[in-house]
């Protein structure tokens, strides 16, 4: 039997590892060519919900780039289903919800969420990966409240949040409300995924860089303390990430999380120059795969030496894979952050 390899519950525990581990966000999918066949066929949604399929395009990148992890393939909108959100993901535009937050009446119509009878195809999923087929650990996840927020207010993907960040100072009984019950799904959801299976947690505050840390201290800081504290109690490692949010980076350090993540506006070290402690996971700039391998990696040699330096550090890119890149790169990458950590690691 192939023996699991724990390298990145370690890292993410501050443990002693041998090489620094990698894996990358949106690594199932996207440039794979097994991948977009299947895409030719089915939609996300559809593949969301057979489980076979979904854990075969789960476990494809492990196959293939041969990363410490895996990454749940399905999208942070997923149980917005199962509290009464009309939502579809509609090729090249993202989320779009026909029946959006505009008041707290529309908050007090939000059923309950129940992971087991609203989303069983994403729990069975994992107990394929888990129980059969994974020898690294499988990451479960979800999207932050503010960042569900957002979709649900705005009616879909923003650029400047107007509608939510409005309505957060204006309606804040009625924010407050709202965040109390995103925290409860995603508490619920998380619980679900560990007890499926999963291994360790990414939070996906994804937009959340849209305010400054005044209101983030004020608006989410306290509900993304409770769904930490909460979750700490299920003793897998939590990973808090979002994009263009460098100057919150010390807010989420503050946090009940074991791992950091940043983007590729912050470097490691900035910030451990900046007091953050704990492991840190990221942060290539996605937009690098494209240029030639000397560019990738000399930028991947600087962030593993500033990761070795830092003592815990977890390789991953600043933001998703997007479709240009091609999968060898990956494949590449992985081996070169593997083999030169390694080295350093030794010394």
């Amino acid at each position: 039997m192939t023996t699991f390899n724990d390298t990145l519950l370690r890292a993410a525990r501050g443990e002693e590892i041998g090489h620094t581990p990698v894996w990358f966000m949106r690594q199932a999918g996207r440039s794979q060519p097994e991948y977009r066949e299947i895409k030719e066929k089915y939609s996300l949604e559809e593949i969301t919900h057979q489980p076979e399929l979904c854990a075969y395009v789960t476990k494809l990148p492990v196959d293939q780039y041969d990363v410490d992890a895996a990454i749940l393939y399905k999208d942070i909108v997923t149980p917005l289903v199962g509290i009464g959100i009309d939502v579809k993901i509609k090729s090249g535009v993202g989320p779009v919800i026909s029946n959006p937050i505009r008041s707290i009446k529309d908050i007090e119509k939000l059923g309950e969420f129940s992971a087991e009878d609203q989303v069983p195809y994403v729990l069975d999923t994992i107990k394929i990966l888990t129980q059969e087929q994974l020898n690294v650990p499988l990451i479960g996840f979800a999207g932050a409240p503010f960042t569900l927020a957002s979709y649900m207010i705005e009616g879909g993907p923003s650029r400047s949040y107007n509608l939510t960040k409005s309505f957060m100072v204006s309606e804040p009984e009625a924010w407050f409300a709202l965040m109390d019950k995103l925290a409860d799904m995603t508490i619920a959801y998380i619980q679900a995924q560990v007890a499926a299976g999963a291994k360790a947690v990414q939070i996906f505050d994804s937009w959340v860089g849209a305010l400054n840390v005044s209101d983030y201290r004020i608006f989410i800081k306290p509900t993304m303390t409770r769904i930490f504290s909460e979750l700490r109690k299920l003793n897998v490692p939590l990973i808090t990430f979002g994009v263009g949010a460098s100057h919150l980076a010390n807010e989420w350090h503050d946090l009940p999380v074991d791992v950091v993540g940043l983007d590729w506006r912050l470097s490691v070290k900035e910030a451990g120059e900046r007091g953050l402690t704990k492991p840190l996971q990221g942060n290539l700039d996605p937009s690098m795969l494209l240029a030639d391998w000397s560019i990738i990696e000399e930028r991947a040699k600087r962030i593993v030496e500033e990761g070795v330096e830092h003592g815990s550090h977890i390789f991953n890119l600043g933001h998703g894979v997007f479709p240009e890149v091609q999968p060898a790169t990956l494949k590449r990458l992985t081996a070169f952050v593997h083999e030169y950590s390694a080295q350093l690691r030794s010394k």
